[in-house]
């Protein structure tokens, strides 16, 4: 049965209809480069309002629009920014925006088009069977090509070499054109074709991307290659590897049309947002686990703070990997104590942010200055700026000094640990053992009703312990690690027994 293209349907049941050349004439196929497809199904989307770059968040007024004006410009793409900013994302979401199914000469090496064969073997195909050459059909999800640039890749990887074995087997001498074995970038043809740390690449490897880029030419030992390759390029980079390993060599750079800088998401509420969605495991816990909301922006703050902090070299960037992997380790140290103590539910403590310190130690690049403090000190530091930073969004600010008539929110919490001397938190307290022991400070409840009268009562016992962290931080209170928990003093009644 011949199909006619008369509606979109018909068009989009082609590839389970038409097999041979004949077939896609009488059809009325039209050929299309990859960049004039990725630009009219964008020009559809956004006519149509429908999100062309699902599950990327905080780019919509940034990177998003700039990427798309690139695609409707048919320009090849550098996306340039830290690591953990979704720019190996944004390259694999482009394969939505090409046709479900393009149509290549069956057993074509370089997806041929059938209308438009470039290599000697399509070209011998249609010349031999004529518009009985034989199709097959080409699924978008499987014209995605990614290539991690590092030191020892060759121009055969990526362009090709000539093959002595299939010379030997064909009866080919060298001089034949198909001897040649394609390397990556020509099988990629009529395909988006990524590739990662460009500048990692050898100066020698990406002079020979110049002319495939610009003319489409290739050439393999000696061999030189008319072959208008179809390719969509994108390229990432880091701007930090310009100084550490390498760079974009000039030329290549001026043939690529749009240079687009990604970044971090901008706020707490954005970053959550990731999170949330790239966490894995949240729902397959073997004990339920409530997570108040100021704990998760505390994970996140976490990320902020790194960004900004003196130990750590922020030009190799935070990822939001870190984050992620931070908020797993989270569920993960609450589920542990659930599991030891035979519950089945639990709710996150603040002291359970501990055990987030192994993700942050693997994700941050440290300065001189950390580097002697070590990565486990640059951790907890990290964490109580992050408490104190959000403390402050809630609690008035604590000051260090002040006259001795002016009252202080938190002088009855002071003077509750004066009086009462020593205070433990322990680990493997249960949930009713960790509820009575923090409502003994029974000042902590007034402050929560002065300054956070709409929390959640389920948030309560966090913002208690949190509260007594953030103290911690500001040196109002001492805090020591006991063998299986923590002992919160008064800072005299602690210079006291440290005497």
């Amino acid at each position: 049965m011949i199909m006619k293209i008369t509606e979109k349907k018909e068009l989009d049941n082609m590839h389970t209809t038409i097999k041979t050349i004949k077939e896609l004439k009488e059809a009325g196929y039209v050929s299309k480069s990859i960049k004039d497809e990725l630009r009219l199904n964008l020009i559809e989307n956004i006519k149509n309002k429908k999100v062309s770059f699902k599950g990327i968040h905080g780019y919509e007024n940034t990177v998003i629009p700039q990427l798309e004006r690139a695609i409707l410009s048919k320009h090849n793409i550098n996306l340039l920014g830290l690591r953990g900013q979704a720019k190996t994302r944004l390259a694999r979401l482009m394969v939505q925006l090409l046709d479900e199914y393009i149509p290549v000469i069956e057993g074509s090496e370089i997806n041929d088009d059938p209308l438009n064969p470039i290599s000697a073997f399509g070209k011998e195909q249609v010349l031999k069977y004529g518009d009985e050459t034989k199709i097959s059909w080409l699924h978008r999800d499987n014209r995605f090509y990614e290539k991690l640039a590092t030191p020892d890749v060759t121009i055969s990887d990526l362009i090709g070499d000539i093959d002595p074995i299939k010379a030997a087997n064909l009866k080919l001498n060298y001089a034949d054109e198909r001897v040649i074995h394609y390397g990556m970038i020509p099988r990629a043809n009529r395909c988006i074709f990524v590739i990662n740390e460009l500048p990692d690449l050898q100066a020698r490897i990406q002079v020979a991307l110049f002319n495939i880029l610009e003319e489409g030419d290739i050439q393999i030992r000696g061999f030189q290659l008319r072959m208008p390759l179809d390719l969509q390029f994108i390229f990432t980079a880091n701007p930090e590897d310009y100084t550490n390993r390498g760079s974009i060599v000039t030329p290549l750079k001026d043939r690529i049309g749009s240079q687009i800088l990604t970044h971090y998401p901008e706020n707490i509420e954005i970053s959550k947002t990731i999170t949330k969605q790239e966490a894995k495991l949240q729902e397959e816990r073997v004990c339920e686990i409530y997570i108040p909301e100021i704990a998760k922006d505390l994970v996140e703050q976490i990320g902020f703070e790194a960004r900004n902090s003196e130990y750590v070299d922020n030009k190799s960037g935070i990822s939001t990997r870190m984050s992620i992997t931070a908020y797993e380790n989270l569920l993960s140290t609450a589920e542990y104590r659930c599991i030891s103590s035979g519950s089945q539910k639990t709710t996150i403590r603040f002291s359970d942010i501990l055990g987030v310190i192994p993700a942050i130690t693997g994700k941050i690049e440290l300065v001189y200055e950390g580097e002697q403090e070590g990565a486990a000190f640059v951790a907890e530091k990290l964490i109580g700026s992050a408490a104190k930073t959000l403390f402050f969004n809630y609690f008035p600010e604590i000051k260090k000094l002040k006259h001795e008539e002016e009252s202080d929110p938190y002088d009855a919490v002071l003077d509750w640990f004066f009086e009462s001397g020593s205070f433990e938190l322990m680990d493997d307290a249960s949930e009713d053992e960790y509820a009575e022991t923090l409502n003994k400070v029974v000042p902590l409840d007034a402050l929560i009703n002065n300054y956070m009268s709409q929390l959640d009562v389920r948030d309560t016992l966090f913002v208690k312990e949190f509260i007594l962290w953030s103290l911690v931080e500001k040196q109002k209170l001492n805090k020591q690690r006991i063998l299986k928990g923590f002992s919160f003093k008064d800072t005299f009644g602690a210079y006291l027994s440290g005497l």
